[in-house]
């Protein structure tokens, strides 16, 4: 037997809210176990608005979703799941993202900059990745500590990369860090949303120009390039994919060092087994990718046809949230799953960076990233420590990327 969101709950109880809290840094919410194990496709309210839409939470079903060509990812289509205040208006002047285009618009966005990811040109930025890394370790320990490891290490290490990447001025990072941080925010206000997106949409859209006529040796320059033999994109698209790559390129990676580093702080036996042996390391970023999945509901859709997933029918222009954070702690394929285990063969099954033709592009760039910062931190910081007690740390419950806002640290 079926359900669908125009169905009444069988209890008559009100739907819970969304987004749920996390019961601790390493774990998901508390609600996930229940709903996966009782009802994984079930409905909620989102709190920004109180409209209905169906979270996902079973690690198969969410790769269906993910997976299924009847499934959208236009957040102008009618019942898209909103997690933020955009007023009707706003939302008719937005131009999407590559982020939220469907095929053939977001394969042609998406076929131009594949070649700025491959493991290959992420190999070959490897040298400059690590030499970035050294020189704010280099800073962290002339200052001396305790520092805020997410300021002096965390934040810079991402955004030098990506703006290098880019071709953006790496002295604006204040600015765009700021704006970008105002887009993850639940809370903001439709004004405040919008007024930070204006603010970067106008900063990347002189960056553009400039481009166009004065070309240098970076992403932007090359896309632009290439568009003038393809014609997949016009000037505010590329401002949009500019916004996606500087906002996504910086601010996932950052949240993960600092929350990845937290959690090794917290389990110092690991902590000294990946000091003690190297090799263990990309396994290990795997699994903390696995336990955080920072980017829970960075995957919400919308049915834009009917269909099954397990035994609940979900409607053409219902909302779907495929809640990664819920997929990734799913005991059937990862058991004890809210132990973090730097040894866990399935590490790598996680869907930490989405899964389908929207898979985060920017994966390989992310974990050698990661690899670079974890790995030379053990090395040249051996008696790194935290700095606070672990309860006075503040997480970002109130973003769309969970993080932490200070990480104090010493040695």
């Amino acid at each position: 037997m079926t359900q669908s969101a125009d169905a009444a709950p069988e209890t008559g109880s009100p739907l819970p809210q969304f987004p749920m809290r996390r019961t601790c840094p390493f774990s998901e919410p508390g609600e996930y176990a229940g709903m996966r194990a009782d009802n994984p496709v079930s409905r909620a309210a989102l709190k920004v608005n109180g409209k209905p839409t169906w979270l996902v939470t079973r690690h198969e079903h969410v790769r269906q979703v993910l997976g299924d060509g009847r499934v959208s990812s236009n957040l102008k289509m009618p019942g898209y799941p909103h997690q933020f205040h955009i007023p009707e208006e706003m939302l008719a002047q937005v131009r999407l993202m590559m982020l939220n285009m469907d095929p053939p618009e977001h394969s042609a966005q998406r076929r131009m900059l594949i070649p700025e990811f491959t493991a290959r040109r992420v190999k070959e930025m490897r040298p400059r990745i690590q030499e970035i890394v050294d020189e704010r370790i280099d800073a962290m320990l002339a200052a001396g500590g305790p520092v805020d490891l997410v300021t002096a290490l965390a934040l810079p290490v991402p955004s030098l990369v990506i703006c290098e990447l880019l071709g953006v001025p790496y002295e604006d990072h204040p600015q765009f860090e700021e704006w970008s941080a105002a887009m993850m925010n639940h809370d903001l206000s439709p004004a405040e949303y919008g007024a930070a997106v204006q603010a970067l949409d106008m900063y990347l859209d002189k960056l553009v120009t400039l481009k166009e006529t004065e070309p240098g040796d970076d992403l932007i320059s090359r896309f632009l390039e290439k568009n003038r033999t393809e014609q997949v994109a016009d000037h505010v698209d590329v401002v949009t994919m500019a916004r996606l790559m500087l906002v996504g390129g910086h601010e996932t990676t950052a949240n993960m060092i600092a929350l990845g580093v937290l959690a090794l702080l917290r389990h110092p036996e690991q902590m000294a087994e990946l000091q003690a042996d190297p090799a263990l390391l990309p396994n290990a970023i795997e699994e903390l990718l696995r336990v955080f999945s920072i980017s829970d509901s960075g995957t919400a859709r919308v049915a834009a046809e009917d269909i099954e997933v397990g035994d609940v029918t979900i409607r053409a222009g219902e909302g779907i949230l495929a809640l990664n954070n819920a997929a990734n702690h799913d005991e059937s394929v990862f058991p004890d799953a809210g132990t973090l285990d730097i040894h866990r063969k399935e590490a790598r099954s996680h869907l930490a960076f989405g899964y389908g033709i929207h898979q985060c592009i920017g994966a390989n760039l992310a974990r050698v990233e990661l690899e670079a910062v974890y790995g030379t931190l053990l090395r040249r910081v051996p008696g790194l420590r935290l700095a606070a007690e672990p309860d006075e740390l503040r997480f970002k419950d109130d973003a769309m990327v969970y993080g932490v806002y200070e990480l104090p640290v010493t040695w």
